[in-house]
């Protein structure tokens, strides 16, 4: 079919009759894509138990005739596709058949698609062959050769050094000293002039419209499977109306329960504590069903806030035999003595990679927590996965210990239909003084049945290898925990109450903070002004280039305003734990 296509779409002239015939085949191929992903699903079920008795028999004659000549054949659909693919991008702009005709792109894609799941599915194939050959059980299919799982964050470094981006308006000025640097920062975060957020985080569900989806079917032709997409121009529909900056904030948005972990009394409580405080942040972080990506932060923009959280409001979540009590917030205190207050800021530290770091400390309760994190994203064919490489620490002063943790992937899927955001890999949470640890799995759905959003936890004790607390549910939902004893606690991560940040308004804010340097792609979003927005990020992006070739031309080293480089990592500049030991 493939071969028949590149002869048909080469010729100059189309008739109607054609492109009748093209649309009709079309449904073939994509027949044959369904096909094979239907396979994928049966080789995925059948290839966890001996291979020989649990094929049916018309896919053990099929894998015996694909391993014939499998290279051969693989070679030739691989060569035809890219024949169609040529063929269609050299037809013309507009008439009754061009490059940008929906149907022509629906089918490029899914040959594309078509041909993935053929190579996943000889690479089951072969690896099954193999192990029935010596007469062994073949292993678990997360470590077959082609077969692509959720990989763990924290695996690779962070990198950074000798990377330049885009400067503050003052980057031509000499540096400034610590204490001028203090002054600036302190006046910068006056909590006077901060107000109650009023902004909704909730991305409508709409959907992705024909003449969107035309857009989308034409870049996923140009991309290869395991593409980075680092460096990838993206449509602006698909853009989330804040920044990456402050969807970090917003993990922060249950303040209560991350200062309600140094009130544990003992290692084990406040390891649970943090582990209990970590589920529960995802939902508010990423909260809404739709899939929509944030502002990439540029270099030196920065976002700050602050939380005034109750006293009254930092008490752990009750148990019983049985589940937690209701979740029923006291009264908010008018008195500012009677509330803790926790101070957040975040910047871009490095442009290539894209890096960001961020901070967040309470100065009452000698608790403070730093991260960076590197986002990679890459190409998987019909859904796009995004690596949050880094790690951050929880320093709790008063009980002199460090909590180590990494995050986890994020996958879009359906990205040519209802976009949704799914959460992936292992993480681990470490407390080497204490001997505390914990491992945090996100599973994605398997092709086969299963639930979405799925998430486990087990928190132990390493010199022991005793657990002493199991966590299991939903991470946008439901979570139950059940300690070593014998009680639980379940906690509805959608019904927990929200103590909104506060933040300075837009006339008050630096020319580079968040809110202030994406306001007019903002406003043209929310008034649904696609080319607006896509005007106002160009500029942006035309800012950057343009004074990125200017401090390269000075020879200016670019510097971050709040953090600095500590091996592999990043570091804010005046942590607690170097003013309040």
């Amino acid at each position: 079919v493939l071969q028949l296509y590149s002869n048909n779409i080469t010729e100059e002239e189309t008739r109607a009759s054609d492109r009748t015939k093209i649309k009709q085949e079309g449904v073939c191929v994509r027949v044959c894509a369904c096909a094979c992903v239907y396979m994928r699903k049966q080789f995925y079920i059948h290839s966890t138990s001996n291979v020989q008795r649990s094929l049916p028999g018309a896919l053990w004659f099929l894998s015996f005739s694909l391993l014939r000549c499998p290279l051969q054949v693989m070679s030739r659909a691989e060569e035809q596709q890219k024949n169609l693919q040529q063929s269609i991008e050299s037809l013309p702009g507009g008439g009754p058949l061009s490059s940008l005709d929906p149907d022509l792109l629906l089918l490029k894609a899914t040959s594309m698609a078509a041909l993935s799941c053929l190579g996943e599915c000889l690479s089951i194939l072969q690896h099954s062959v193999s192990q029935a050959a010596r007469s062994v059980t073949t292993p678990c299919v997360e470590n077959m050769a082609g077969w692509p799982g959720p990989k763990p964050a924290s695996e690779e470094p962070v990198k950074n050094g000798g990377l330049t981006g885009l400067p503050t308006s003052s980057s031509n000025k000499p540096p400034a000293s610590p204490a001028q640097r203090n002054k600036e920062l302190l006046k910068s975060s006056q909590p006077s002039e901060e107000s109650t957020d009023t902004e909704d985080n909730e991305e409508e569900d709409l959907g992705v419209l024909d003449e969107q989806r035309s857009i989308i079917l034409h870049l996923l032709s140009q991309l290869k499977l395991g593409m980075d997409l680092t460096r990838v121009v993206l449509p602006t529909f698909i853009l989330e109306k804040r920044s990456l900056l402050e969807m970090y904030a917003n993990f922060m948005a249950h303040p209560d329960l991350f200062l309600v972990i140094t009130t544990g009394a003992s290692a084990e409580e406040r390891m649970v504590r943090f582990v209990e405080y970590y589920l529960t942040a995802f939902y508010e972080g990423r909260k809404g069903a739709v899939a929509k990506k944030p502002y990439n932060p540029i270099l030196g923009e920065s976002f700050l806030c602050s939380w005034d959280v109750p006293r009254e409001r930092v008490r752990p979540l009750r148990t019983t035999g049985s589940s937690s009590a209701p979740l029923a917030p006291p009264p908010a205190s008018a008195n500012s003595s009677e509330r803790y207050r926790l101070r957040f800021v975040a910047e871009q530290v490095s442009h290539h990679p894209p890096v960001s770091a961020f901070y967040c400390e309470c100065k009452e309760r000698r608790m403070c927590v730093n991260a960076h994190v590197w986002t990679k994203s890459k190409f998987m064919g019909m859904s796009v996965g995004v690596s949050m490489v880094g790690e951050g620490v929880l320093h709790l002063l008063e009980h002199d210990e460090q909590y180590v943790f990494t995050l986890p992937c994020a996958y879009a899927r359906s990205i040519l239909t209802v976009p949704w955001v799914e959460l992936g890999g292992k993480v681990s949470i470490c407390c080497a003084k204490s001997g505390y640890s914990a491992i945090v799995t996100f599973h994605t759905k398997p092709f086969y049945g299963g639930k979405v959003h799925r998430v486990t936890a087990e928190v132990k004790h390493n010199s022991t290898s005793t657990i002493v607390c199991k966590a299991q549910g939903e991470w946008n939902g439901t979570l139950e925990f059940t300690y070593s004893s014998g009680e639980t606690k379940v906690i509805d991560t959608s019904k927990l109450p929200v103590i909104m940040k506060r933040i300075r308004p837009l006339e008050k804010q630096g020319q580079y903070e968040s809110r202030r340097l994406w306001q007019h792609v903002t406003q043209a979003l929310k008034e649904g002004d696609i080319d607006g927005a896509t005007e106002h990020k160009h500029e942006l992006e035309d800012r950057q280039r343009s004074e990125e070739k200017q401090r390269a031309a000075s020879r200016s080293p670019w510097k971050p305003k709040h953090f600095i480089k500590e091996g592999e990592g990043w570091v804010y500049h005046n942590p607690l734990w170097k003013t309040n030991c």
